[in-house]
């Protein structure tokens, strides 16, 4: 961590440049003797990509930003705050602790975090980062996070988790048990420092899969934002042994989309011709596999066993998107140009042969426009396609 980032007239070239073009910029070279362009260029990436993601660090003065890969991996704020909802207690540590972003939230409901990064470099930035805060309860340390958990005599009243998904040996892994630090086999050790432990993995992972190598389950939280999943998270409790929860939500723009079910209920979908309404279920549903759970809750119809597209004669308010139907007919490509005289329509797939580009490329129609068209297979096997306008219940 270079000190000299911090100077009020380095920091003003930071905030002054946070629209240029970054390219121009490292041809220009660095106007401090002390800093090189390289490091300059990284401050500002980094800062740029917090702006959304990191609201609360871009307009706090002083930050420090690592490489930008750091804030690239690191959980958005949205995120953050919904994981340090589904926990609890007095203490938490963080063996895996990163850019600190959810430990920042951890303190807002935790009397005592411990944060834990294995990068000393990153460690040192995120005790900075802290100070500007104001954030005074959260322990830093330097090291590796399990080590620090075995050498501590203290228990937790949490352990969070964010094992790294790349492997010195397997390069990008996805299976938990590449995973590091390791989860599975030392989940009985982790067990007699807390009793309540909290994972975040990919987003890709077989939830069913990582049931089965995990103990005590006890919930699994799938985040999505703006409808897409970015935070598969495992809530373990020591010694339970009940029926686990699953909780999706989705964060979308104007609006939060929550829907919660047990996990492998045994419910069933009743089944439908397309009728007034269409429904598509959003990311964060469709990534837990509620495909008949939703069909039974919110008692509406499924068009067939596989395309998870959903029909109602009455609209209800539902976690994805809402369309009104206005045309269903059997698929060929005369028929869909015949619904769309003006050659534009957006198009989604669902159970069917065909892929949106290969659709696009025999009918000429372009993407864009108030018409959606849905290329999918009814109940009775029926290739079909169904157009529709977006109601205004949607994210």
């Amino acid at each position: 961590m270079n000190p000299k980032i911090l100077h009020p007239e380095v920091q003003n070239f930071i905030n002054n440049h946070l629209k240029s073009e970054i390219t121009k910029l490292i041809l220009k070279g660095s106007p401090f003797d002390a800093i090189p362009i390289q490091e300059l260029a990284n401050q500002i990436i980094a800062k740029q990509k917090s702006e959304r993601k990191l609201p609360t660090w871009f307009s706090t003065k002083n930050i420090f930003y690592p490489p930008k890969i750091s804030i690239e991996q690191t959980s958005s704020e949205i995120t953050a705050k919904y994981k340090s909802s589904i926990v609890s207690g007095n203490s938490i540590i963080d063996i895996t602790g990163g850019f600190g972003i959810d430990c920042y939230y951890f303190s807002k409901l935790f009397t005592t975090v411990t944060h834990c990064e294995i990068n000393e470099d990153l460690s040192t930035i995120v005790k900075h980062n802290y100070k500007q805060l104001e954030i005074k309860n959260i322990q830093t340390f330097s090291g590796n996070g399990f080590n620090y958990l075995k050498e501590t005599t203290r228990t937790f009243d949490c352990i969070y988790i964010d094992p790294s998904r790349r492997n010195d040996t397997k390069g990008k892994v996805f299976l938990l048990k590449d995973c590091l630090p390791e989860i599975p086999p030392k989940i009985d050790f982790y067990f007699s420092k807390t009793k309540t432990i909290l994972i975040k993995v990919s987003p890709i992972l077989d939830i069913s899969s990582t049931i089965r190598e995990l103990k005590n389950v006890k919930e699994i939280h799938i985040v999505a934002v703006n409808n897409e999943v970015k935070e598969l998270l495992f809530l373990l409790e020591k010694d339970y042994q009940k029926q686990i929860h699953i909780k999706t939500i989705n964060f979308g723009k104007h609006k939060v989309q929550k829907f919660n079910f047990r996990y492998q209920e045994d419910v069933n979908s009743e089944y439908s011709e397309p009728l007034q309404y269409l429904y598509e279920p959003n990311a964060a549903i469709l990534k837990s596999g509620a495909f008949h759970q939703i069909s039974y809750q919110l008692k509406i119809y499924k068009l067939h066993q596989h395309s998870h597209l959903y029909t109602s004669d009455q609209l209800i308010d539902f976690p994805g998107r809402v369309f009104k139907i206005e045309n269903i007919s059997i698929y060929n490509k005369k028929k869909i140009n015949r619904l769309l005289p003006n050659k534009q329509a957006n198009i989604t797939v669902r159970n069917f042969p065909k892929t949106v580009a290969q659709i696009r490329k025999e009918t000429k129609i372009k993407d864009g426009g108030t018409n959606y068209i849905f290329l999918t297979t009814l109940k009775n096997n029926d290739l079909s396609v169904i157009l529709c306008k977006k109601t205004i219940n949607n994210f």
